[in-house]
């Protein structure tokens, strides 16, 4: 796994070891020897990892980390903070700052790249819904809100099977309004994880790793755990072990005797990061729906469903309603433009109330709707489109007070299998154009001279 690793240092010595070693496990090495050169290099170069010494004069570690967390431009970059320092308050205090882990000097080799593994793991992921978010917004989609950080009320599943253990866990994170739920066996942790309730699951070591540490990594197989974040709690001697729960998925530690505010502090970070790692999916999510989804009437717009009339058209037969309003631009000019956008919005209502979860319904453009029905006869076709006519007709449009009269055209096709969409598209608005031109109000068939010729129909196939 090739990255890039900006390691920073004031002594020169231990930055040149440093790069010896990444480089020769193949990653781009680029080196900073203050705080505000690192500061620089962190916006300039986009690294994927930060490793920061915490002693150096002028800006220390500490603040170089917190100058980072806020730049919204690398505050997605994890911090490995390197330092001879040996105080548990130290690392906690590195870890309010935003720092990620840390690595103590000398730096132990499978430590750090154990570490480095598991670090690049979750922001190659983060990476590829940041970037597309980021392009949606550049689309004019506007981003959600930033997760809460209010970790009361989070879900944390503590696996041990020793009730002293559920205790200490929940005697440190009750401090943070947190809740702790325990297990006493690793198919139990599974089950209860499998239900998506929990922010956060702390697995207890036993002395050989054994099943707690292949559940880490059934955690990472299964769908519905495989973005929650994974806590190792273990004795200094299970070192090894530790480093195995990296590569196999677990995303941070802490080493008996638990320091009470290292593990709120680790808690902490992983629970926020999964928020973020979660607001960055929603956020996707919310984007791709809204790229296909009309904002007046909540259906689909026209890209989504001619992207779904080829894939239909590729199988088998579709018969194509193509719907307009009559005389819309009267009521747009009579009774306002606002009041013409509430006439859509209500006949989507009635179209959406005339039809099956299976038929696609978008808006095709201003005041027509396309309807898809997916491998139906003509006969069948026929009596939805009437169905919908009727529904419009029926009864007034009630806006602002006023009841409007409303009446819909309809121009119907059954397009035959290879069809290419905007062909069968094509014939369904010839036979709208008749129904407009024999007085409105009516539905029309596509005719022979509204098909499209054989070898164009033929042309996708």
């Amino acid at each position: 796994m090739t990255a890039r690793i900006l390691v920073v240092d004031d002594i020169a010595t231990n930055l040149r070891l440093l790069e010896a070693k990444l480089q020769n496990e193949y990653y781009d090495v680029l080196l900073a020897n203050s705080g505000p050169e690192a500061l620089t290099q962190a916006v300039g170069w986009a690294p994927d990892v930060i490793l920061l010494d915490i002693m150096m004069p002028g800006m220390d570690g500490y603040e170089v980390c917190e100058r980072l967390k806020a730049d919204p431009r690398t505050a997605h970059i994890p911090v490995v903070m390197v330092t001879a320092l040996v105080d548990p308050a130290e690392r906690v205090r590195g870890l309010h700052a935003g720092a990620d882990d840390f690595l103590s000097k000398p730096v132990d080799d499978a430590t750090l790249f154990a570490r480095l593994r598991a670090l690049l793991r979750v922001k190659q992921v983060q990476d590829a819904w940041r970037i597309q978010g980021e392009a949606a917004r550049g689309l004019g989609f506007r981003a959600p809100a930033e997760p809460s950080l209010d970790l009361r009320h989070a879900s944390v599943l503590v696996l041990s099977a020793d009730p002293a253990d559920h205790a200490e866990v929940q005697a440190a994170l009750s401090a943070d309004g947190v809740t702790v739920r325990g297990a006493d066996t690793p198919a139990e942790a599974r089950a209860l994880l499998a239900g998506g309730l929990h922010e956060l699951a702390v697995l207890v070591l036993p002395e050989d790793g054994g099943e707690t540490l292949r559940l880490a990594s059934r955690l990472r197989a299964d769908a519905a755990t495989r973005d929650l974040p994974v806590l190792l709690v273990a004795a200094t001697g299970q070192r090894g072990l530790v480093l195995r729960g990296f590569d196999i998925g677990a995303n941070d530690h802490v080493f008996r005797p638990i320091d009470p505010h290292e593990l709120r502090a680790r808690a902490r970070n992983q629970i926020r990061r999964k928020r973020y790692q979660e607001r960055l999916r929603d956020d996707l999510d919310r984007s791709l729906e809204a790229a296909v989804t009309d904002p007046l009437t909540g259906l689909r717009n026209r890209r989504y469903a001619m992207r779904h009339l080829g894939g239909l058209l590729h199988g088998g037969e579709a018969a194509i309603l193509l719907i307009d309003v009559d005389h819309f631009k009267a009521i747009n000019d009579r009774h306002g433009h606002p009041a013409g956008d509430e006439v859509l919005r209500q006949l989507t209502r009635r179209l959406t109330g005339q039809l099956r979860a299976a038929d696609v319904i978008s808006r095709h453009g201003g005041e027509e709707f396309l309807v898809v029905l997916a491998s139906e006869p003509a006969d069948y076709a026929e009596a939805v489109a009437e169905r919908l006519r009727e529904a419009m007709c029926g009864a007034p449009f009630m806006v602002a007070g006023s009841a409007l009269q409303v009446t819909v055209s309809i121009g119907l096709v059954v397009a035959q299998q290879g069809w290419e969409p905007e062909a069968a598209i094509a014939a369904a608005d010839a036979a709208l154009y008749r129904a407009k031109s024999a007085g409105r109000n009516r539905v029309e068939f596509a005719c022979g001279t509204d098909l499209p010729a054989a070898e164009d129909s033929t042309a996708g196939a």
